[in-house]
């Protein structure tokens, strides 16, 4: 007998997620109603931003239910089918749970994908998903940079920052990206192309802004902003006239009970700067326009995406987890 199993949200995080917090269940599949379909999901993809849905707080969507699977972008293959134009057999891409098996409904958020049209499926979990979509938009969209601009670029390592990295420099900025320890910057400089990698490993507020004014004497144009706290206090204090901040993620605040929050908001008034965050979902209706440019430029050898998978769904906890120990290398996904 065919069951499901499924990763549910037992408890609301207090702090850094615990192993307690979740439960891994076994139960029978689901029935299907008319205009439903069953997928199989073969990928998850581990994002930061599903740790904001944990918390029982208002965003931008609903927080996860307690008992429910935890949500996740997820690839998979249509099972079984009484919907039509979801045929078993299809490949398709959603937004459902870490479980091996979820419906989906006509008029929702899946979509079919063709994997024929990618090197790997799980690509449309990084550079044609959700990841390089927020790259693509965020940093052309929102930041707006110019040619010859400086581009610093925190969690520079990492799914999104590593994408925008190249993204800058194939504009002709140049780009400076912030890491956590020596094989991370490495990496940057080696093969993403950054010109200037910095370590904010061990270092207060007052060194990380004095690397990044040596590195950007005149200013930083842009910051892409993936982490927050003192490394996006440090980019302020280096803002160039007319500045643009694109507010991407503050994975440095997730897991604090007690915020930070950016203390050097007023350098946005003395260098007539603005900040704006920035939500790939506003985009879906462009994701075919940013899906052939980055297909152009990867078919070029100009944009290099590396992807971190750890396999089994009773892996899900430590595979969600390397998200905040930085011990990923390359866009997290889970292969269910």
């Amino acid at each position: 007998m065919t069951v499901n199993r499924r990763f549910l949200l037992w408890r609301r995080p207090q702090g850094e997620p615990v192993p307690e917090d979740f439960e891994l269940v076994t139960e029978p599949l689901p029935e299907l109603a008319e205009g439903q379909f069953l997928i199989r999901n073969h990928y998850a993809s581990l994002d930061p931003a599903m740790r904001g849905w944990m918390d029982d707080a208002d965003s931008y969507m609903p927080p996860i239910p307690l008992g429910a699977p935890v949500r996740a972008s997820t690839i998979g293959v249509v099972e079984a089918s009484r919907a039509e134009g979801f045929a078993p057999g299809q490949w398709v891409m959603g937004l459902n749970g870490i479980e091996d098996y979820s419906v989906g409904t006509v008029g929702g958020f899946t979509q079919p994908i063709d994997p024929g049209l990618v090197p790997s499926v799980t690509n449309y979990l990084s550079l044609f998903g959700a990841v390089g979509m927020t790259a693509y938009f965020g940093l052309f969209e929102v930041c707006e940079p110019k040619p010859g601009d400086t581009v610093l670029v925190s969690g520079a390592a990492g799914a999104v920052g590593s994408i925008v990295g190249q993204l800058a420099k194939i504009h002709g900025c140049k780009t400076i990206g912030i890491a956590g320890g020596a094989e991370k910057c490495k990496r940057l400089t080696e093969r993403y192309g950054f010109d200037v990698a910095i370590d904010y490993r061990g270092k207060d507020e007052a060194a990380l802004t004095a690397e990044i004014a040596a590195a950007a004497p005149n200013g930083v144009d842009v910051i892409f902003e993936n982490v927050g706290g003192i490394i996006l206090d440090a980019g302020l204090a280096n803002l160039a006239m007319n500045a643009r901040v694109g507010l991407c993620g503050l994975i440095s605040e997730y897991n604090s009970e007690e915020p930070v929050g950016a203390r050097n908001l007023w350098r946005l008034i003395v260098k007539r700067a603005s900040i704006r965050g920035l939500l790939v979902a506003d985009y879906v209706a462009r994701f075919g326009e940013g899906a052939a440019k980055m297909g152009e430029w990867a078919a070029q050898g100009r944009i290099n995406i590396d992807e971190h998978v750890d396999e089994g769904i009773e892996n899900a906890y430590s595979a969600f987890m390397r998200l905040f120990s930085g011990s990923n290398q390359g866009k997290m996904i889970l292969k269910i």
